[in-house]
């Protein structure tokens, strides 16, 4: 199988990389290849590559909630149906899904999108 690598790929460092496995294929994302103790995810064309912490890349001590200051933000199919989807899993909901307008010059969009937190604390957005 050939992958299409995008040119942005987050890779999150997890605390425990099956309990992370498990989350994230419980969102839907499908496992394009694996090694030890790293897993590379993709849910339509949103990839991400989640390892377990491995001091490679630490540049300070982790400490929960990961990813403080940043949220991920993925596009997905029908948005309404994926929201209903997550929570039939009992996922928490950090954010409920509404409507957010965003200005861009003199154009208004509007995003529908909700937010989630992944078992180390990343802020996953969803949206449109």
């Amino acid at each position: 199988m050939k992958i299409k690598y995008n040119s942005l790929i987050p890779e999150l460092s997890v605390i425990n990389i099956e309990e992370s496995l498990r989350f994230y294929q419980t969102l839907g994302f499908n496992v394009l290849y694996k090694r030890e103790k790293f897993y590379f995810l993709e849910l339509y064309q949103n990839q991400i590559m989640i390892e377990e912490v491995n001091n490679n890349w630490n540049t300070a001590p982790l400490e929960y909630p990961f990813g403080r200051g940043i949220n991920i933000s993925m596009t997905v199919k029908n948005i309404e149906k994926y929201y209903e989807y997550i929570k039939t899993k009992n996922i928490k909901i950090f954010l409920e899904l509404k409507k957010t307008p965003y200005k861009v010059g003199n154009t208004t969009y509007y995003d529908t999108e909700f937010l989630i937190q992944d078992p180390n604390g990343y802020l996953l957005r969803f949206n449109n």
